[in-house]
């Protein structure tokens, strides 16, 4: 499939815009991307975009998709496992429903890949995948683990405190975040020293889930509104050496200068909500805009189904409303999260190599009254 007479967005490292070129598409693949046409093109294999815009396809960096299913109620809430405050060793891809409405809710307004991870109600919550929006077996949906899911702040405070457990405070949310992480670099380290099997310690499936964090492998995703807790989740992943992100940093607008000397990232929002609880109280949808005047890469997301995930377009347009520059909101939603995720080698540009994964419009993307034309996932138009 060859697209042509299109202008491309294609958020390389370079930035690059091409006014009037083609990308083409081989078994699910971006082959080739250039200005004009190319030679030889098969009438029957080609898309005329007419002077449409191309995108790499929009990734939500964080989701509970699939997790609460739209419209059932009690029987579709696989988000939070209440009863144990340590659970990292719960993979996401259990619980994610794909056949779920709101898949092709996102897929119809340009979502092609997804971060879906477990609610906040624990310290140590669970594994956290990306995933492709297209799909009915979310084996084959998946591109990879990225993340452990911390939370910090009133979710785990208020969800032990009605049980009368601990942690009911911050101090203790952020202790057995440090007792696990202690506990499973000793684990870690032990298997490393172990010289044969009757050296190796007793198997510990919460100490194993971590381990790939540990290693760097991937990302500790920690939720956090108010300052105070931002900058605990800055202090535990600096004590253990994380790779981390910050998922909402409602008070990253005022904290800014700080961050940027921390050279982190953050994935903000929801952006289309109300104050809902005390920690939110300085939510603010300049927040993207005054993080990324600072340096600080801010991705932007929906927190599905805190904001339906069709919406994801929307929340960036009103980002922009308030400060944040139009190629500034299409990085949020393209190559900031494939980087977060560390997906950049598959999604988030249009670069030879890289999934089929884009979306097509006649208009400005995030205006409301804007859908996209054409919705590309593994090199298949799909809508």
């Amino acid at each position: 499939m060859t697209i042509i007479n299109a202008k491309i967005y294609t958020m390389n490292d370079n930035d690059e815009i091409i006014e009037n070129g083609y990308v083409t598409v081989e078994n699910g693949k971006i082959s080739s991307v250039g200005e004009g046409k190319p030679d030889n093109i098969q009438a029957e294999n080609c898309f005329d975009a007419q002077g449409m815009t191309v995108y790499p396809g929009f990734i939500d960096a964080h989701t509970h998709l699939g997790l609460t299913a739209s419209g059932v109620g009690i029987e579709g809430e696989d988000l939070n496992e209440e009863f144990d405050p340590v659970t990292p060793q719960l993979r996401i891809i259990d619980g994610i429903n794909p056949m779920d409405y709101s898949f092709a809710q996102a897929r119809r307004s340009g979502v092609t890949s997804v971060f879906i991870s477990p609610g906040s109600t624990n310290p140590i919550a669970g594994e956290i995948y990306a995933v492709k929006t297209n799909g009915i077996r979310i084996d084959k949906m998946i591109i990879k683990s990225v993340g452990m899911k911390f939370s910090m702040g009133e979710n785990p405070k208020l969800t032990y405190m009605d049980k009368e457990q601990s942690p009911c405070t911050r101090m203790a949310v952020a202790s057995i975040i440090r007792e696990n992480l202690f506990k499973a670099k000793r684990y870690m380290e032990d298997k490393e020293r172990a010289e044969d099997d009757e050296d190796m310690p007793d198997f510990d499936i919460k100490s194993e889930a971590l381990i790939p964090l540990l290693k760097g492998e991937i990302k500790a995703h920690f939720h956090c509104h108010k300052a105070n807790d931002i900058f605990t989740a800055v202090r535990i992943a600096k004590e253990f050496g994380l790779d981390y992100t910050l998922v909402h940093c409602t008070d990253g607008h005022l904290i800014a200068g700080e961050l940027s000397e921390e050279n982190c990232s953050a994935i903000v929002g929801p952006v289309i909500c109300d104050r809902c609880k005390p920690e939110m109280a300085s939510l603010s949808p300049a927040n993207a805009a005054v993080m990324t005047k600072y340096g600080i890469d801010a991705a932007i997301c929906t927190d599905h189904s805190e904001v339906p995930i069709e919406y994801l377009p929307i929340s960036v347009g009103i980002c922009i409303k308030n400060g944040l520059s139009f190629y500034d909101g299409i990085k949020a939603v393209t190559k900031i999260p494939a980087k977060i995720g560390g997906i950049f080698d598959r999604a988030g540009s249009i670069e030879s190599g890289k999934d089929g994964d884009m979306v097509l419009f006649k208009s400005n993307p995030f205006e409301v009254m804007s859908s996209p034309e054409k919705v590309m996932i593994n090199g298949e138009f799909i809508w």
